[in-house]
């Protein structure tokens, strides 16, 4: 019950369907017929752009997107295509992520492996490979107060004069691989192409919220949360670790063996607090071990505890370490730190000797059948 009660919580504070755009937003939402705000932003490419930057353009695409959400990451391939079908037509697209990295909370992040950072959207561009300049607006937003987008993805298509003819959604459907019933962005362009009216030019906008700056009270809030979670250590026998890789849970299940002494351990732990506040709203789960010897389990939890590590974690009760490296996984040789990757059922798709990547084993995590990107 707690786990689905944060799970609202988050789903509540970064997701959003809007009925009246500027009844919502604290930043009122651009009227059609207004004119499009100039800017002049970085983007993912290395070049800075404006709106005389697109001058040659019959219409002007403009779509507030980011990393982190999973509908703005579900609509990412639909943006791709949009800019494919209408690129020999006079049609330039162009995305803004108006986030603030700073306001983005770690549980908000449970379905992605990136925030929306500039350097970690630069990694998603490439990853994706977008056909369209990706602009960063998060240092002071102030781009995006302008244009006021309610949501993430939230378009706004412009004329050749660069008056606003359509704002809204991309089309009704944001999960892949679903047809949708109406293609409300598309449709516009089609019409203006033509030189008709658009038939349609609001509709309500599905996704994350915009994390604005003046509410990263939110982090501070998060971190109290986290200090108040009660630290535990206990000491169990080898056939509890055992039980541990047969995975009879439905969840997806991180552990990673430590030890105090160990400096890369202490090093990367951290890490893996992080994971843990990013996907424990999902079907996940993380498990420490402790490998340091059952008579210093005070240091273990002193460590965890400064670690507020309110995950489970376990110490084995005896001082056999070749037991504990057999029940982990007997293909591991045995030097620290180690970290598993252990799917329902105990089929393990993650082993790592040492140090892990975090940026590689999150994307694992999130890639994962048992996580995903999308609702």
């Amino acid at each position: 019950m707690k786990k689905m009660l944060i799970l609202l919580f988050v789903i509540l504070q970064t997701n959003v369907t809007i009925a009246n755009r500027n009844t919502f937003s604290e930043h009122p939402t651009l009227p059609i017929g207004a004119p499009a705000p100039d800017f002049k932003l970085p983007a993912t490419d290395g070049k800075w752009y404006s709106l005389s930057s697109f001058k040659n353009a019959k219409i002007l695409v403009i779509v507030f997107t980011c990393n982190h959400c999973p509908t703005a990451q579900a609509y990412e391939d639909k943006i791709i295509a949009l800019t494919n079908r209408y690129k020999d037509k006079g049609v330039a697209v162009v995305a803004i992520m108006p986030n603030d990295p700073k306001s983005i909370r770690l549980d908000e992040l449970g379905y992605t492996d990136l925030s929306d950072s500039f350097d970690e959207m630069k990694i998603r561009a490439a990853e994706k490979h977008f056909n369209f300049p990706y602009l960063y607006d998060g240092d002071n937003q102030e781009v995006s107060k302008k244009y006021g987008p309610i949501a993430t993805p939230h378009v706004f298509i412009f004329d050749a004069e660069r008056k606003l003819r359509y704002s809204g959604r991309v089309d009704d459907t944001e999960k892949p691989g679903k047809t949708p019933k109406h293609t409300d962005a598309a449709n516009a362009i089609d019409e203006m192409l033509a030189g008709k009216p658009v038939t349609v030019s609001t509709t309500k906008v599905f996704g994350c919220s915009i994390k604005w700056a003046e509410k990263s009270n939110w982090i501070t809030l998060a971190q109290q949360q986290w200090a108040a979670e009660p630290v535990s250590l206990s000491a169990v026998p080898i056939d509890s670790i055992k039980a541990l890789l047969k995975n009879t849970s439905n969840k997806l299940r991180l552990i990673n063996v430590w030890a105090t002494w160990c400096g890369p351990c202490v090093t990367e732990f951290p890490e893996f607090i992080t994971m843990n506040r990013m996907f424990r709203g999902r079907d996940f789960e993380f498990v420490s071990i402790s490998a340091d010897d059952p008579s210093k389990q005070a240091k273990a939890l002193d460590f965890l505890k400064s670690q507020q590590a309110s995950s489970k974690n376990y110490i084995l009760n005896t001082d056999d370490k070749y037991a504990l490296i057999n029940a982990i996984d007997p293909k591991w040789q045995g030097a620290l730190p180690y970290t598993i990757l252990v799917e329902p059922g105990g089929k393990i798709v993650y082993a790592h000797e040492g140090a892990i990547d975090p940026a590689a084993l999150k994307k694992i995590i999130v890639d994962n059948a048992y996580i995903g990107r999308y609702y």
